[in-house]
């Protein structure tokens, strides 16, 4: 078969497989969702499956964590050689998913050829479509787990219209694109990977929203009070039998990390800070500044005034998702030797900076805390949004331009930068840092974010409530997979 497994699961009434494509942004929430899967109810387990190719020793982590109903399979390297070095991230994951194919089909059928424990739903995620093809020869009912908002996979489903209809590039569309129950969204706005229509990956994004349109229905990482009008505008459409259900079970949050978490020097900083008073700089697992917009945004943050703990990563001029597989560098280089020279000695007393990582969800959620410069991210939108702390929005690839998008007009919860700066070759000017950190921290405009943020704090606890919306949600997918296993 070609596959490493661990954890062969026990016979049981409902196993479940689900299939996570690689970086953190899509692990992270596919290992949650699969707590929840096997948490519902006795004899219900579940397998994960993962990709050797751009795996980590963080996704190692992970997948060790999970409960012991929860199996895991890794699915064998492909080779990528024939691709070129500037290949967008998009289709370096694409490629990996399309060639591993073979493999994940030994797999499954290992699973539904007895003493195998059978599978009652297939669930990749969000960018893993081309699998469906797998489960529907084999029989097997599929769900897409959408790893973003319900926004953006309505956009990934509309692409493939979007490309029929029209010819220019997007950035050049005279009119907004107007999804239903969406913000309306310039053409610059979305998704990052269809941008450029003579790029690779353009093709294959018109393949993945075909693809899509394969599951029997979409289990989705957001929930009602974030997303209410596109959710009623997409039932309306499934009704209509235009797309399959959506099934709205957020937010899938990462719980404390613990441990290594509870050691971290900047937690002990953030004890000695007024409440309220720091603002969290990090651009996510993946996201990258270049040269010239790391030295402005230092400059900004020193000029501001306030307090900051800043996250840093390696700058890199040529992509801005540039450590979304991680970097290999030297132990004894630092992203804080990239900084402007003198910057962390003259920001001792507001500012810390932080190399490559930090505890997140800790720091989100310390009383210190009140604002977050961010990439908009979902998984880290939804740690903000759990945490009840408003955002600056500075999205940076993939659907990130868009998240910032909803989450400024229509959830109120982020400021932006003037409107044209966070574009493709943009720099935001060290001015302009300046003032909205400003605005953000102790202006008009960031104290109506955070009360919204606080009240959408109150509604995102209340969603997995005993009779929450998303747990209703929940309740009604997980009732199809027991459906079809006894129906098999």
């Amino acid at each position: 078969m070609g596959t490493e497994s661990t954890q062969a699961p026990a016979e049981s009434a409902v196993h479940v497989v689900l299939l996570a494509s690689p970086g953190a942004g899509h692990i992270l929430p596919v290992a949650e969702l699969a707590r929840r899967v096997v948490a519902r109810g006795a004899g219900v387990t579940a397998t994960l499956v993962t990709y050797t190719n751009f795996s980590s020793a963080d996704h190692s982590s992970t997948l060790a964590s999970l409960p012991p109903s929860v199996s895991t399979a890794v699915l064998p390297e492909v080779p990528l050689d024939d691709l070129p070095a500037e290949a967008r991230i998009e289709t370096r994951i694409f490629t990996v998913v399309k060639r591993a194919l073979p493999q994940l089909r030994d797999l499954l059928l290992s699973l539904l050829e007895p003493p195998g424990p059978g599978v009652a739903a297939f669930i990749p995620d969000l960018l893993c479509p081309w699998a469906f093809e797998v489960s529907m020869e084999l029989s097997v009912p599929g769900y897409l787990f959408c790893t973003t908002n319900l926004m953006a996979l309505s956009c990934i489903l509309h692409v493939p219209e979007l490309d029929r209809t029209t010819t220019c590039e997007f950035r050049d569309l005279p009119e907004p694109v107007r999804l239903p129950g969406c913000v309306p969204l310039r053409g610059v706005e979305l998704l990052d990977p269809i941008q450029d229509r003579s790029d690779p990956a353009y093709r294959l994004m018109v393949e993945l929203g075909k693809n899509q349109l394969l599951a029997d229905g979409f289990i989705v990482n957001t929930f009602d009070a974030m997303e209410h009008e596109t959710l009623v505008a997409f039932k309306e459409l499934s009704d209509k039998g235009l797309y399959p259900p959506a099934y709205a079970v957020g937010p899938f949050v990462r719980s404390s990390s613990g441990g290594e978490a509870d050691k971290h020097s900047c937690l002990r900083w953030l004890d000695e800070q007024p409440d309220g008073s720091v603002l969290y700089v990090c651009f996510g697992s993946g996201g990258t500044l270049s040269n010239e917009q790391t030295a402005e945004l230092a400059a900004g943050l020193e000029a501001s005034g306030r307090r900051f703990l800043w996250v840093v990563r390696f700058p890199s001029d040529k992509d801005r998702s540039a450590s979304f597989f991680g970097r290999s560098r030297g132990e004894a280089n630092s992203p804080i030797n990239y900084l402007p020279e003198g910057f962390v000695e003259r920001t001792t007393a507001t500012g810390l900076t932080v190399p490559e990582w930090a505890p997140q969800v800790e720091i989100l959620n310390h009383r210190a805390v009140g604002g977050f410069l961010s990439h908009c991210g979902w998984n880290s939108t939804l740690e903000a949004v759990a945490a009840g702390v408003p955002t600056l929005a500075w999205p940076l690839y993939a659907e990130q331009r868009m998240n910032a998008v909803m989450l400024s007009e229509r959830a109120g919860l982020a400021l932006r930068p003037r409107a044209d700066s966070c574009g493709e070759d943009e720099v935001v000017p060290r001015e302009e840092v300046a003032a909205v950190v400003r605005e953000l921290m102790a202006g008009k405009k960031g104290a109506a974010a955070r009360e919204k943020a606080r009240e959408l704090r109150e509604t995102a606890a209340k969603a997995w409530a005993q009779d929450g919306p998303s747990r209703r949600a929940f309740d009604a997918v997980a009732g199809k997979w027991k459906q079809a296993e006894r129906a098999g």
